[in-house]
């Protein structure tokens, strides 16, 4: 049996957790679900978060079930007394509780590999309602389960975000994919950096207004990025598709200068993939983005073929021992100058013996500047086999924000002089 989704279905998020509520910990399972449902075509309308009762369990999946056809669930389904979601669903589902044999020799492994033996309270673990058809979960120790009611699919999962990720993409797309009769939508999607978003949508007024009617432009803004996505609806994907690559040549026409890259990828990949094709090597010397810049290269697998390594000189007697910087221009011109970040990056391609660097000094905030150099006043420069390229930016106040504006802005200096190299 299949379920049709029509322009008016509805499809909603449930998380379950006092953590949530609190404040505690961030949702960012129901952002992460939302995205990977819309891109087969399929919109969450709604998101509700509840405490671990089953009072409000109850009446949450009650009332979603009354207007969505997909209902997501995470959350409360662990081995301790305050997770009741599966016996709350087993009371409204029916059912009595079976032992998974799959899921049990799943626990067993993940024991296993802790060097311990499987608990009572753990082996629970593999029971579910038999009204459910189990989703065996390979990354832990609680099973995920698939319900159905009046026409309505409900989908439990662990609250623990690699667990529903895995079960997410392993068994539940494919799984909506194949019962659902979804509607065709493509996705193409710009990253910028270096432009807000009213200033991008002032450039790109008159084209986003020209757009057609099946084609709709997003804004999603983050701390020193916009994301510009696309989405073309209608009912064959390749015309879609050629439809996007048609909107994309004007766009690119507007603001080429600041897209650094298309689709679900970080500005990191971006210039690990560039270093990689060109052969080069890169080293940091940072300052007030303290390691911020090598977190961000380090986090993509892979970045050691092209990253040297760096240092943190935080204090002027670093960036003197290890970079060289001299006294003397430190005294004439300040630590947070031109003339300094200049001899950090020529410092850090001696030192490392890298094609190219990045060296960044500032006032990261909240406090320590002054009338000439304010607090978000971060020099950055970026070192190459020609000389060094060194511009001054101004941020805000925001100390956070500073450092990752600063390590954004770094890595679009450094692409575009090698580029233009």
């Amino acid at each position: 049996m299949s379920f049709e989704l029509t322009k008016n279905a509805q499809v909603e998020i449930i998380t379950i957790g006092d953590e949530i509520l609190i404040g505690q910990i961030v949702d960012t399972n129901s952002a992460w679900m939302a995205k990977e449902l819309n891109a087969i075509g399929l919109s969450v309308v709604q998101i509700t978060s509840i405490s671990d009762s089953r009072e409000a369990i109850l009446s949450t999946i009650d009332l979603a079930g009354k207007r969505a056809k997909v209902v997501l669930i995470t959350g409360g389904l662990g081995p301790t007394k305050d997770d009741i979601t599966k016996a709350t669903l087993m009371d409204y589902f029916g059912g009595e509780p079976v032992f998974s044999e799959a899921q049990y020799e799943e626990v067993e492994k993940l024991f296993k590999s802790f060097g311990r033996d499987v608990s009572a309270i753990n082996r629970k673990q593999a029971e579910v309602p038999s009204s459910c058809r189990i989703l065996v979960n390979s990354r832990g120790t609680a099973p995920g389960m698939w319900f159905e009611k009046d026409d309505t699919i409900y989908i439990s999962m662990p609250g623990v975000p690699y667990e529903m990720k895995w079960l997410m993409e392993s068994q539940v797309i494919p799984a909506l994919k194949s019962r659902l009769i979804l509607p065709v939508i493509e996705h193409k999607t710009f990253l910028t950096q270096g432009v807000g978003e009213s200033m991008l949508s002032e450039w790109i007024e008159t084209w986003e207004n020209n757009l057609p009617h099946h084609i709709k432009l997003a804004y999603l803004p983050s701390p020193g990025l916009v994301r510009l996505r696309l989405s073309a609806f209608g009912d064959d994907a390749l015309s879609l598709s050629a439809d996007l690559e048609a909107q994309a040549k004007g766009l690119y026409e507007l603001v080429g200068e600041h897209i650094y890259g298309e689709g679900d990828i970080s500005f990191a990949e971006v210039i690990q993939k560039l270093f990689l094709e060109k052969n080069l090597s890169l080293s940091l010397a940072e300052s007030c983005t303290g390691g911020n810049i090598a977190h961000l290269l380090t986090e993509v697998a892979g970045s050691s073929a092209y990253f040297k390594g760096g240092a943190v000189t935080y204090s002027e007697e670093l960036k003197k021992s290890i970079l060289g910087v001299s006294q003397e221009t430190i005294e004439q011109y300040g630590v947070v100058s031109e003339q300094v970040v200049t001899e950090m990056a020529q410092g850090a391609r001696l030192k490392f013996g890298s094609d190219y660097s990045i060296a960044v000094t500032g006032i990261a905030g909240p406090d320590g500047g002054s009338e000439e150099m304010p607090v978000g006043s971060i020099w950055i420069g970026i070192g190459t086999p020609r000389g060094v390229i060194a511009k001054l930016h101004r941020f805000s106040t925001n100390r956070s924000r500073n450092i990752t504006m600063a390590s954004l802005s770094a890595f679009k200096m450094l692409r575009k002089a090698i580029h233009e190299s």
